[in-house]
């Protein structure tokens, strides 16, 4: 009993160490940047010992939102989304390849959101970009049958990565981003597998950025959203399928 008693409260002051700086962040008391008071000062006021201080400070590390620098105390980060959202690729990670139809149904109703806000958001640039990326795909199949596969999914995932950053919404641009990365394994053995899957995700991506152009969110919307409900079937019928990455 008694060596159970002390894990139990620095757990909890654990905790208390979290929601505390969580709450400085979030009153604007510390930002991006901002170096915490130092360790004796911050203990102090969220009544809690150094050590369980320690611990807490290690778990805000681990999850992106501060970091020690050796000799000059504890910083919090740029706060920057993708970094914050990194557990989300470990949990992506565990359900490779079995479950890519699932990761890919989420992606459908993110990118679809993402399509119809970048309608009205994404600027000259970003679709001369878009247009740049379908130019490089359609390089790659004019070396149909011997194309570059892997390529062509490298373009692919630029293509939604664009569309994503363009939506001008950083958090789900950074869960998009990890998403499409995560369920390169299951794309690559769709355009292995399935002939013409290549050129037909082409003519889909095409079609997505005539609506881009347009400027039409609904339109894009339906139309990224037809284009990502193909790979998400083909992977929930091929599950057993998809190899594991080496």
């Amino acid at each position: 009993m008694s060596d159970e008693q002390p894990t139990g409260e620095s757990r909890s002051q654990t905790d208390v160490v979290i929601q505390g700086i969580k709450e400085m962040l979030t009153r604007g008391e510390l930002g991006p940047g901002s170096r915490l008071p130092v360790e004796k000062d911050l203990a102090a006021r969220l009544g809690v010992s150094r050590g369980s201080l320690r611990e807490g400070v290690r778990a805000l590390a681990t999850l992106g939102v501060l970091e020690t620098r050796q000799g000059d105390g504890t910083y919090v980060t740029s706060l920057d989304p993708t970094k914050l959202l990194s557990p989300l690729g470990f949990l992506a990670d565990l359900q490779q390849p079995a479950h890519a139809a699932d990761l890919l149904a989420v992606r459908r109703v993110l990118e679809a959101e993402s399509a119809a806000l970048a309608a009205t958001r994404l600027s000259e640039t970003e679709l001369g970009e878009l247009h740049g990326v379908l130019a490089v795909v359609d390089g790659i199949l004019e070396s149909d049958p011997d194309m570059d596969l892997e390529a062509f999914i490298d373009a692919d995932t630029e293509f939604h990565r664009i569309i994503a950053r363009a939506s001008g919404n950083p958090p789900l641009a950074a869960i998009i981003d990890t998403l499409v990365g995560r369920t390169f394994r299951a794309r690559l053995w769709r355009a292995i597998s399935q002939r013409g899957s290549v050129r037909m995700a082409q003519a889909e991506h095409r079609a997505i950025l005539d609506e881009l152009v347009r400027r039409d969110p609904e339109r894009a919307r339906i139309r990224m959203e037809v284009h990502l409900l193909g790979v998400e079937e083909f992977s929930a019928a091929h599950a057993d399928e998809i190899p594991e990455d080496e």
